[in-house]
């Protein structure tokens, strides 16, 4: 039957009690045996976003009564995370949910669990094609959009740099069209410059250094991952001397996108002037949802949901739910239902 979803019942807990592993195939288990088991495939641990991710899938499994069967981290390397993938099928996973590194290249994973029976639900990144019961995700490129409004109309003119995410992540081609679109209609005296850093973070410090150096005059910086993005880019403004707060006229205008803690603190501080929270709390709570419903054979439709958000059906003919990720700036920094401001919190 096909229906529109309903409220999970138990209010998210929030909190960093899970351990996080980062090393090679690192794994954390809540269970390891039983049937009805759910897998859960991360695609690194190298981002603030990505361990707070991880660290409240564990809660919302016991929330909502669902066992895990692991979490493996891919180690952003989209080979490995097909590896995984196939891993979970042969410890008998019912159900898995991932975080796609590589839009095209998790195809052949979303097949192998097809061809078991195994539905799948798809986390922060939409596949090209492949079945999956449903997209969890916000709308990414709003992100570029959100960015460009709030770099532009405080720059006008002049250069801003767009570090961008991983180009074969659907995730980073809507952001950086997104942007770039918005700047090219509405602010045509803005010159982008581009560093394709993958989210990584070595690749985004080299590439602001070397356009820094070379354009000493930049006026606005666009983080596509404040996660990874973050601290080496204000670490290259620190050495140039050119991290100075907002309300000095040296000040580079910076936007990201992610919402953890450590951004929330930045623009208290004025470092940077805004984020896009990315809602890694309703990830997990609508990963883990989503996933349960569908191993118990349920099925979606397009349309509003309860949970302030709309189910949309992609040129893919994938659904996907697209939550809400509020501007985080100086103005609502301090908001409470921000999860960036509830992670490490007692609940």
């Amino acid at each position: 039957m096909k229906r529109r979803i309903a409220a999970v019942g138990t209010a998210l807990a929030l909190g960093c009690g899970a351990a996080v592993t980062a090393c090679g195939g690192g794994t954390s288990s809540t269970t390891s045996t039983g049937s009805g088991e759910v897998g859960v495939v991360l695609p690194f641990l190298t981002s603030p976003f990505w361990e707070s991710y991880n660290s409240y899938i564990p809660k919302q499994a016991a929330a909502q009564d669902v066992r895990l069967l692991q979490r493996l981290n891919s180690n952003a390397d989209p080979s490995k995370q097909i590896t995984d993938i196939q891993n979970l099928l042969a410890q008998n996973a019912k159900g898995l949910v991932v975080s796609p590194l590589d839009s095209a290249a998790i195809v052949a994973g979303l097949n192998a669990a097809q061809r078991k029976g195994v539905p799948v639900v798809a986390v922060d990144v939409a596949p090209d094609k492949g079945k999956v019961a449903m997209v969890v995700r916000a709308d990414n490129r709003a992100y570029g959009e959100k960015a460009c409004r709030r770099i532009g109309d405080a720059v006008k003119t002049g250069k801003v740099v767009q570090i961008q995410g991983d180009l074969a992540s659907i995730n980073g081609r809507d952001r950086s069209e997104a942007f770039s679109a918005c700047i090219k209609k509405n602010y045509r005296g803005i010159k982008v410059l581009n560093i394709p850093a993958a989210w990584n973070a070595e690749k985004a410090a080299a590439g602001l250094e070397a356009l820094y150096t070379a354009n000493s005059d930049i006026k606005g910086i666009y983080m596509q991952a404040g996660g990874v993005y973050l601290a080496p880019t204000l670490s290259t403004l620190r050495r140039h001397d050119a991290l100075v707060a907002a309300g000095n006229p040296k000040h580079i205008v910076i936007v990201s996108n992610d919402g953890i803690p450590q951004e929330l603190d930045a623009i208290r501080k004025g470092l940077i002037d805004a984020t896009v929270s990315q809602p890694a709390d309703q990830y997990a709570k609508y990963g883990i949802f989503y996933i349960k419903q569908a191993m118990e054979g349920q099925t979606f439709q397009p349309g509003p949901t309860d949970h302030d958000s709309t189910i949309v059906r992609l040129p893919s003919g994938i659904l996907e739910d697209q939550l809400s990720a509020p501007l985080v700036t100086e103005g609502n920094v301090d908001d409470a239902s921000l999860w960036g401001n509830q992670i490490g919190k007692s609940s």
